[in-house]
Order: C-alpha cells, then sequence, then structure tokens
C-alpha cells in the first residue's frame, strides 16, 4: 500500500486523461501499482453525467458493460461547460484492446453514446475518480517488437510510441461515481488483460 498524502504516486497512468484529471487527497488502500485521479474539466468543474453505449450488467445493475455487438464506450459531460470527455473506448483502450483483441470498423464506428447513467437512486450527476492498474512488466514483454524510433505497432496495425502505450495499455480500469448523497457508485470495472 502507498502512504502519500495524496494519490501521485509516480505512476504517470493514462495520457489520454492526463489534462482532465487530478491527484486525490488522502486516498484509501492506493495500490503500489494504482493510478487514481479525480476527473476535473477543463473548466474546472468536477460534476459530470455519464453517457454510454454498451448495457448495464444483468445481475449488477450499475455497471456499464459491452453488448454483443461491441466493447462498451463510456463519456463525462461536464454538467456546466457541457464538455465531453472520453473515459474508456474498450475498442481503444487497455492491454486487450491496444495488443490483443481486433475490431471492425463496423464495431468500432457504429458504437452510439446515446445511453445516460442513472444510479439505482436516479441520481444522474457524480463527481468521477478513475482507477488504472499497472502490473504487466511491458519492457519485458515487448521491447524486443519496438523499432528504432521507439515505436511499437498495435493490433489494429497503428504504430504507438512505447511509452505512450505502457500509459494507455493498463490491465484493469474503473470509474466510479459520487453521488449528490456521498455514495460510492460503481460505474465502470474492467479488467483489460
Amino acid at each position: 500500500m502507498n502512504n502519500n498524502k495524496d494519490s501521485d504516486n509516480g505512476i504517470l497512468g493514462l495520457q489520454y486523461l492526463e489534462k482532465y484529471t487530478e491527484p486525490i487527497l488522502n486516498p484509501s488502500q492506493l495500490l503500489d501499482f494504482e493510478w487514481r485521479r479525480q476527473l476535473i474539466s477543463t473548466s474546472g468543474n468536477r460534476t459530470f453525467s455519464i453517457k454510454y453505449y454498451g448495457d448495464l450488467h444483468s445481475s449488477n445493475k450499475h455497471l456499464i458493460v459491452g453488448t454483443d455487438f461491441a466493447p462498451q464506450k463510456v463519456v463525462a459531460i461536464d454538467t456546466e461547460s457541457k464538455e465531453v470527455i472520453l473515459l474508456f473506448d474498450a475498442c481503444k483502450h487497455g492491454y486487450h484492446a491496444m495488443l490483443c483483441d481486433k475490431y471492425t470498423t463496423t464495431q468500432v464506428e457504429s458504437r452510439t453514446v446515446d445511453k445516460m447513467y442513472q444510479d439505482a437512486s436516479g441520481n444522474d450527476t457524480f463527481e468521477i475518480i478513475i482507477s488504472a492498474y499497472y502490473q504487466i512488466d511491458y519492457e519485458d514483454e515487448f521491447r524486443q517488437e519496438v523499432d528504432l524510433n521507439g515505436y511499437l505497432e498495435l493490433v489494429n496495425g497503428e504504430r504507438m510510441d512505447f511509452d505512450i502505450l505502457k500509459r494507455n495499455a493498463c490491465d484493469f480500469f474503473s470509474v466510479l461515481g459520487i453521488n449528490k448523497n456521498g455514495e460510492l457508485i460503481e460505474i465502470l470495472s474492467e479488467e483489460l488483460s
């Protein structure tokens, strides 16, 4: 366990969310391999509504999951400025999406983010906590495949800087919402490797 006064434990975390997050003060049970941050819009707002492509889990009705057709995609919308922030796209983010699983153009492009998320009490605005785990030894597993320019080819054929890949290819990702009653709601929880 990490004993920092905030969640900045040296893990760089998700590059695509870098400008939308800040460390959490006095994080509870922060793991040494965990990157945990609070979502904040570019205007400084901390409350968001959630829209998604996917379904709600059959037994855990609060969890967003993929459909039989394609994986989930989740965005946060600033309740004041209406800025849209991509939180998670299971076709693009995480170890499996970047290095293992292939998706068709139709699967990737046909996912309309049009469902509004509500918790069991009907709340539809939340403060958002994001967590990603990094337990894969990318250097050991992929160093031989990195080209002379420092790039690695992803499963979709795109080439990515190896250091950026290590940040975005996490092996676990979660989104927690804090509703107006202070209740913590697990919105998304995905094992990605």
